[in-house]
């Protein structure tokens, strides 16, 4: 019998899972067959099913690839420190966008709550 070694079984590197209140975020690190690694953002949120009479889990993920990992991170910076502060960021540099330049309707998405 052949064996598989880990990382051909798995793809995944390292994890971290967060529980908040009734949802649970888990940070994987994953890796491709060419060795490329990107981290993918689960939230897994626990509900009952009344069709079913039981609890199911919604789940939504996200891929950041390490190209995008700065401006992830500015972004996300960005809305927490409005959250806590009130005050809009001031934008030094060109990899800011205009609001206007981005038409998104999040009914188009077909986003479940």
């Amino acid at each position: 019998m052949e064996e598989i070694s880990p990382k051909e079984h798995h793809d995944e590197i390292f994890s971290k899972a967060v529980k908040a209140g009734k949802r649970t975020y888990f940070f994987d690190v994953k890796e491709t067959a060419n060795d490329v690694r990107y981290i993918t953002i689960t939230e897994s949120k626990r509900r009952f099913d009344t069709q079913k009479g039981s609890y199911i889990y919604e789940k939504h993920k996200i891929f950041l690839y390490k190209e995008n990992f700065e401006q992830f991170a500015n972004g996300l910076s960005d809305v927490i420190d409005f959250i806590e502060t009130g005050q809009e960021p001031i934008y030094k540099d060109d990899n800011s966008f205009d609001e206007q330049e981005v038409s998104l309707n999040f009914e188009d998405l077909s986003i479940k709550s």
